[in-house]
């Protein structure tokens, strides 16, 4: 009913708040499936994934960047999230209070969003637990490897992709 990566990525973002990888899994998603839609609702609920991971390093210009893009992409998809079991009237109203939260230098707490299908949750927490992780706990903030780990990964496909995407738009000119 739900991709597996959607899965993932909700048992990421409610269980070790691990947002850098919740990006991840559904940026390797959205560029299987979605690629050249960048107003897809994938690329709303990675930009929001985003915002809050710099929201918790206390980086707030980055956090309401990517917060106000996400919005915007999510605004315009409220049957999308419907579909993925997620109240789209309580998700904006939450997001737009973590905005205000951001623009006024507020500290990161952890955020959960509004599911609506129970099979959905059920499904989650049971992956959570399967994974040793407490579905819905508060982001540990002092576990770095997780706060920072932008800075921990290897980027050499990263760099790659961009040359390579660099290269191909000096060909097409």
């Amino acid at each position: 009913m739900y991709p597996d990566e959607y899965i993932e990525f909700m048992v990421h973002f409610h269980g070790d708040r691990d947002y850098f990888e919740c990006h991840e899994i559904l940026e390797e998603y959205w560029k299987n499936t979605d690629r050249n839609n960048k107003n897809s609702i994938w690329v709303g609920l990675i930009l929001m994934a985003v915002s809050f991971y710099h929201h918790r390093r206390e980086n707030y210009n980055g956090a309401e960047r990517t917060l106000r893009k996400g919005i915007a992409i999510l605004e315009c998809s409220p049957a999308d999230l419907t579909a993925l079991g997620i109240n789209a009237d309580q998700l904006m109203k939450d997001l737009k209070e973590r905005l205000d939260l951001i623009q006024k230098g507020g500290k990161y707490t952890s955020v959960n969003l509004p599911i609506t299908d129970r099979l959905l949750k059920e499904k989650c927490m049971n992956m959570c637990s399967s994974k040793g992780f407490a579905w819905c706990s508060d982001s540990i903030l002092l576990d770095k490897e997780i706060v920072h780990r932008h800075k921990r990964r290897d980027r050499t496909m990263v760099i790659k992709e961009r040359l390579d995407a660099l290269n191909q738009k000096k060909r097409q000119e």
